[in-house]
């Protein structure tokens, strides 16, 4: 269904601009539907998707399947022109996958010994699905749970920190990998091609302080953009040091970089051959403050108003869907739909109930919808069972998220 759809052409240009006719006509296509309703807008998921391609300048993009979870939209977005593969979360997702796909790299180290004794009984996920590693632990751990003798040759890349040391500031970035330069990942990829059983066959570096780092949101905003040019510059000897010693000790096939928020910078690494985007497909609101791109709001969610305490709160039921990160506002979900909602200080976005306060708020009945944006893409598909699909006014079709096939990965 997503597949057939979004090779359409898209139908008037980024209706999105004009909120109350996007949010209205939204509203109209799932009135028949009872709450709660998730939806992707077609015309919108497909400027993202193109957008995307534009702005990784003709270098491949792998889709970060944690910020989709659903498995028609990463058919439909694979085939399009400037994607290939999947960067997966779990070892358990990525053999689930590997059913249809053949090309999955796991995007973290993996101890779920389970899903490892099923990928080593498994010839076509063995082929079909690299392991990320950072530390020879992470291979003892898989050669205790099935040996060598008894499985394929595991296909491995290496993760390494991409971070930035900064003279003054510090450790400036995620705490990822611990390894950070050339010469210990390479002395990580001498002891992995040196082990039976396994082949080293690529490198990713996520330069999160980059990609997921707004730079477009207040008064701040120079310090970061001077924070980023910097680690860019950075980063981009680094890892040409980086692949140049490992292609010496083994043929790579792809070196991967940067995410949503970093794809012009990434892609201009001549290090690079792929990069990783997910969440700019969704677009949740945290994408909303980078001034390299506007992503059009895909994925949305509309709650019911089930009360009102006061004359100006209306409360709807459910709505506490809060991304990762640190316990800020900016994770949790933003009221879009009337204008003028918030959600109370000492409340926020509740498991239960969202009281909301503005000056809609009065005009909201028991029954009426608000339309809230997710902060980034994976957190609204582990809540419910599918999509509705929309294209304007019209309710075109709907789509299993994970959970509605009956799968719930971490």
């Amino acid at each position: 269904m997503v597949l057939d759809l979004l090779s359409e052409p898209a139908g008037a240009l980024a209706p999105w601009r004009d909120p109350e006719a996007y949010w209205t006509a939204r509203s109209r296509a799932v009135a028949p539907l009872s709450g709660p309703i998730a939806t992707i807008d077609l015309d919108a998921l497909r400027y993202n998707a193109l957008d995307l391609v534009v702005r990784s300048s003709g270098v491949p993009i792998r889709v970060a399947s944690k910020s989709i979870r659903v498995r028609e939209v990463l058919d439909a977005t694979l085939a399009l022109d400037g994607y290939a593969g999947i960067l997966a979360f779990t070892l358990p997702e990525a053999l689930w996958l590997a059913q249809w796909y053949d090309d999955i790299v796991l995007g973290y180290p993996t101890a779920d010994r389970a899903a490892i004794a099923s990928l080593a009984a498994d010839e076509t996920a063995v082929a079909r699905i690299t392991l990320m590693v950072d530390d020879l632990a992470q291979l003892d751990l898989i050669d205790a749970v099935a040996a060598p003798s008894h499985r394929g040759t595991l296909r491995v890349a290496i993760d390494a920190d991409a971070s930035w040391r900064a003279p003054v500031l510090g450790h400036i970035g995620v705490r990822r990998s611990p390894v950070h330069d050339a010469a210990e990942v390479s002395r990580l990829a001498r002891g992995i091609v040196a082990r039976p059983g396994f082949r080293l066959v690529g490198l990713m570096m996520y330069e999160a302080q980059i990609a997921g780092q707004p730079d477009d949101v207040g008064p701040g905003d120079p310090v970061i953009r001077w924070m980023q040019r910097r680690s860019d510059h950075e980063l981009r000897d680094r890892r040409a040091a980086i692949v140049a010693a490992l292609q010496e000790i083994a043929p790579l096939e792809f070196v991967n970089g940067g995410g949503t928020g970093s794809l012009e910078s990434t892609s201009a690494d001549q290090a690079v051959t792929e990069t990783t985007a997910g969440s700019g497909l969704l677009a949740g609101h945290l994408f909303d403050g980078y001034r390299a791109f506007d992503p059009a709001p895909a994925a949305a969610f509309a709650l019911e108003v089930v009360r009102r305490p006061t004359t100006d709160i209306a409360t709807v039921l459910g709505g506490g869907w809060v991304a990762s990160g640190p316990p800020v506002s900016s994770r949790q979900p933003r009221p879009v739909w009337p204008t003028g909602l918030r959600t109370l200080g000492r409340e926020g976005t509740g498991e239960v109930q969202t009281p909301l306060q503005g000056a809609n708020a009065r005009g909201l009945r028991v029954g009426d919808r608000v339309w809230f944006r997710h902060a980034k893409s994976g957190e609204l598909a582990e809540r419910l069972d599918r999509y509705h699909l929309t294209r304007g006014s019209e309710l075109v079709g709907e789509t299993p998220t994970y959970r509605g096939e009956g799968r719930s990965f971490l």
